[in-house]
């Protein structure tokens, strides 16, 4: 589903589709740099750091109240969240200063183009997730009876893999509890990877999370409904029960807001 394992790293389709676009760009840039300009060496560089850093803040300032209690979350760059069209007056600023011909700067669309190109048909591959309906198992609940996750809910949910082990899970709790919250007309179940009752009260506790709907899943099925490697990963189901989103990695809160918005 959308990602790519490499031994202990996997990789999410959205961020190798920003991987594949950047590589493309660099790529094509060194070639204008060694045929046309050795200029392009350094519009590249500016192009690529200048981009990723305009990209971000962008996307802070555009979702500022969800970064305001804690400012330096604009560094965790893992989470995701760029404005990339941000990145065209970065371009056309690196162009006009750094490219000093009408040749190159001609030339410079090229990279640019190609790039975007590979970018856009990688992200969309990556997005496309199959609607699969819920998965038909059954899973304890720490507190309650078991859950039938393939009952009908008749509201959007929003479903949290994870396991007290793992340090994007754990840092993605906090924001994911708050969701719940505020969200009220929104399922949320967090199921547990292959850890035990005990385990599990122990981390909520220390932690001091109230969260509704906690479900063990010793054998790891649900990962294997949905085909996805890695955790953490976030699924938004639309009120049929089917999927509509998968996030792979650590989600920021304003990733959630957006995506439940989007969940009918």
């Amino acid at each position: 589903m959308n990602a790519l394992e490499l031994g202990p790293l996997v990789l999410s389709g959205e961020r190798l589709s920003i991987i594949i676009g950047i590589f493309v760009f660099v790529l094509g840039s060194g070639f204008l740099a060694s045929r046309v300009s050795i200029r392009f060496n350094a519009w590249s560089t500016f192009v690529v750091f200048g981009g990723v850093l305009v990209a971000r803040l962008a996307y802070v300032v555009a979702n500022w109240p969800h970064f305001q209690a804690d400012p330096l979350r604009a560094l965790a760059v893992w989470q995701g969240g760029f404005a990339w069209l941000w990145v065209i007056p970065v371009v056309a600023l690196a162009t006009a200063a750094l490219l000093k011909t009408a040749k190159e700067r001609a030339w410079a669309l090229a990279p640019v183009a190609v790039s975007a190109l590979a970018w856009i048909a990688a992200h969309q591959l990556a997005s496309a997730n199959e609607p699969l309906p819920p998965a038909e198992i059954t899973l304890a609940q720490l507190d309650g009876a078991p859950l039938d996750l393939a009952a009908p809910s008749d509201r959007p949910t929003v479903i949290n893999v994870w396991a007290s082990w793992c340090p994007p899970c754990r840092r993605e709790m906090p924001a994911l509890a708050a969701a719940q919250k505020a969200n009220p007309d929104v399922r949320f179940l967090f199921v547990n990877q292959g850890e035990g009752e005990a385990t599990v009260r122990t981390y909520l506790a220390r932690e001091g999370l109230t969260l509704e709907h906690v479900l063990l899943d010793p054998h790891m099925d649900l990962p294997r409904h949905y085909g996805t490697v890695g955790l953490p990963i976030t699924f938004f189901l639309g009120s049929d029960g089917r999927l509509a989103k998968a996030h792979l990695g650590e989600i920021g809160p304003e990733r959630i807001a957006a995506e439940i918005a989007r969940l009918d």
